[in-house]
């Protein structure tokens, strides 16, 4: 009997320690905060500027407060254990290593009227700058790991980015339509075209890329009920006309992208449910009919949005994104030429890289042109990768990728619901929309951005119904 009972303990301690701790005000506190960065980025110009950054630091700072808060009111230290984590934290050490006093002058520093950079980085400052984005980058992903754990936390999520892109989208086609110059009528932008709250048009295109994912992965799974999904394709047709509207030809290319996945991974990869048919046949013609409805939607969300910036007063955008009419005062239209001298920095720095934000440095020794403009972005962020952080960074963006697919297809095939199922497609197209984007532009180097991907990210792989986290009983009694 003393036996039974003391096994029973056992089982019960057992049980305790693998479920699901009850949610506290402080573990509630942190998913609000990670919300709460991700929109005041956005909101704060993209979060590119240093003081907007130094906010989100603090922000950062709280988070982490309200997370050990979190773990002595449960009485659990809890953090998720997923992988996709180390290729970030493989970036902070390459970064480290660059900045160790390492290189060796092949020149006289009595040359010099300052000391020359001794580190292996060619601008030591913009890595350590680097360094630090990276560690913020890791603690918000870790958060949004360990804390977007529930369904409630899952759904509150999809219905935040989704509401924030159409509504932003919304505002950035008439501030486009009434004062294109000016971010909220107050800030004009030179040497940069901008759209609602983003310095560069680009990047909120890559921004709408990944709302418009995860709201055409909803429709598509029809994984929302019948009175909401008019709101949802409203939402989705505001978001493709902001794409288009920023007349980027890689922001309209990844749109593409992105209801092309969908497609892809809604015909050909996920696991049909069984059908309550008498007969094969039945089902068979079913989802015939499924998919050729989402063909033909498609075909039409494209054709709809087209005509509908057309039909607004923006004809030379829909030519400019499409690539038909061209400007030649863009200056992005000397990718060729960027690419280039990437390629030449990476000849010289293949292994470590020439350092992390050292483009602009490097670039001025392979720049053929007259030197008038400072490139600071190759404008291709896998080549980028490779010059700034040669072949080992380009292997931690690789397996970051390779991870990304792997566990989110894994969720996938393990959905026990419509809705998780849409939610991880959805958001893997999203991120896939931003994989095709850095192809042409730098969309990820915006810190907005990084976050909601970093979200998506989480959407995309995270187990609701069986979290992979780590939890640790503290001592005392909660």
């Amino acid at each position: 009997m003393a036996k039974d009972i003391k096994n029973r303990n056992s089982l019960e301690q057992f049980n305790e320690e693998v479920s699901e701790p009850r949610a506290t005000f402080f573990g509630e506190a942190v998913f609000f905060t990670i919300c709460l960065i991700a929109i005041f980025a956005n909101l704060a110009f993209g979060g590119v500027s240093t003081g907007v950054l130094g906010i989100i630091s603090i922000l950062i700072g709280l988070l982490v407060i309200f997370w050990g808060l979190d773990a002595w009111r449960s009485g659990r230290i809890t953090f998720s254990t997923n992988f996709l984590q180390l290729p970030i934290l493989g970036l902070i050490v390459i970064g480290l290593i660059q900045l160790l006093p390492l290189s060796s002058l092949s020149f006289s520093a009595d040359l010099l009227s300052i000391p020359a950079v001794s580190s292996l980085s060619l601008d030591p400052y913009a890595t350590r700058f680097a360094v630090i984005k990276l560690v913020i980058y890791l603690i918000f992903f870790a958060a949004c790991l360990t804390f977007i754990n529930s369904r409630k936390r899952l759904q509150m999520a999809v219905i935040t980015i989704i509401v924030f892109g159409a509504v932003m989208a919304f505002f950035g086609v008439l501030q486009r339509l009434a004062n294109p110059e000016f971010i909220y009528g107050i800030r004009e932008v030179e040497m940069a075209i901008p759209f609602a709250s983003y310095v560069n048009q680009h990047h909120f295109a890559a921004f709408l890329e990944m709302t418009i994912g995860l709201s055409l992965g909803l429709i598509f799974g029809r994984a929302t009920q019948s009175n909401k999904l008019l709101l949802l394709i409203i939402a989705a047709v505001l978001m493709g006309i902001g794409i288009v509207f920023t007349s980027s030809r890689g922001g309209l290319l990844s749109l593409f992208g992105v209801i092309g996945f969908l497609l892809l991974m809604n015909i050909f990869y996920i696991k049909k449910a069984k059908n309550n048919f008498e007969s094969a046949d039945d089902a068979k013609q079913s989802n015939f009919k499924r998919n050729v409805t989402m063909i033909g939607g498609s075909a039409a969300l494209i054709v709809l949005l087209l005509v509908s910036v057309m039909w607004i007063g923006g004809g030379d955008l829909v030519l400019r994104g499409t690539g038909i009419k061209m400007n030649n005062l863009d200056f992005t239209n000397g990718r060729i030429h960027f690419w280039t001298v990437a390629a030449q920095i990476i000849k010289e720095n293949p292994v470590i890289g020439a350092g992390l934000e050292s483009f602009g440095v490097a670039y001025p020794k392979y720049d053929t042109w007259n030197g008038e403009f400072r490139v600071e972005q190759a404008h291709n962020d896998y080549l980028q990768t490779l010059a700034d952080a040669g072949i080992l960074g380009f292997l931690c963006i690789v397996g970051f990728i390779f991870l990304l697919f792997r566990k989110s297809l894994k969720t996938i095939n393990e959905a026990t619901d419509d809705f998780r199922r849409s939610v991880a497609v959805g958001s893997l197209a999203g991120c896939f929309g931003i994989i095709i984007h850095s192809f042409f532009d730098f969309p990820l180097r915006t810190n907005a951005n990084t976050f909601f991907f970093l979200i998506l990210v989480t959407l995309a792989v995270a187990s609701i119904n069986q979290p992979q986290i780590y939890r640790r009983r503290l001592k005392h009694d909660s």
